[in-house]
């Protein structure tokens, strides 16, 4: 994806419907304090970013094509998957973006609704499972509602472009705190990661 279509994510990523992701194995709301990163807040202005490598992470998921906004529901979905098949994540729901809105129609956008797992599964139905590969990500903490998180995009492509890297892979938004606890928007915390790779 380019960095200068990234603010369309608003617009079409998770949508008011996000608000309601399930969460499990999420923190209480003003209980999430990164010990690596200070939270970046709106207007973004200032992303506090930096780089770490990601160990391989197993996990099962739900196919979402179209609109971005269809993510949270998906999430839903398979959040109910995984109590009909008894399986218990390991860790707070995340989504996978694949493509540039700004560059990909509408209609074949691509993503994941994941929830990690310790291990490899069979799940059924709809559900699958997938690892995603241990990799250099670069990352950000953001505060606030979910469809505002891709305005910290540009703060992140501008520290990846410091460091000489470019995208390689989907960007991962894990959302760490239960939106269902919080008193505002603004307590919700969501890691972005974006793939990196040296040019």
């Amino acid at each position: 994806m380019s960095s200068s279509t990234r603010l369309s994510f608003a617009v079409l990523m998770l949508g008011l419907a996000a608000c309601a992701v399930p969460q499990v194995a999420t923190v209480q709301p003003d209980a999430f304090e990164p010990t690596d990163l200070e939270i970046s807040r709106a207007p973004f202005s200032q992303v506090f970013a930096n780089w770490k490598q990601r160990i391989d992470q197993p996990y099962v998921y739900v196919d979402v094509t179209g609109s971005y906004a269809r993510t949270g529901d998906a999430l839903g979905r398979a959040h109910g998957m995984l109590l009909e098949q008894g399986i218990e994540p390991s860790g707070p729901p995340f989504a996978l973006f694949y493509d540039d809105p700004g560059q990909v129609p509408v209609e074949n956008l691509r993503a994941r609704a994941c929830f990690p797992v310790d291990l490899a599964i069979t799940p059924k139905a709809e559900l699958r499972f997938d690892v995603l590969e241990s990799t250099t990500v670069v990352y950000a903490y953001v505060s606030g509602p979910y469809p505002e998180v891709p305005r910290s995009y540009p703060g992140l492509f501008e520290y990846m472009r410091g460091l000489g890297w470019q995208e390689n892979g989907p960007i991962r938004e894990t959302y760490l705190v239960d939106p269902g606890l919080v008193s505002s928007w603004d307590q919700l915390v969501t890691e972005v990661q974006i793939p990196a790779a040296t040019r």
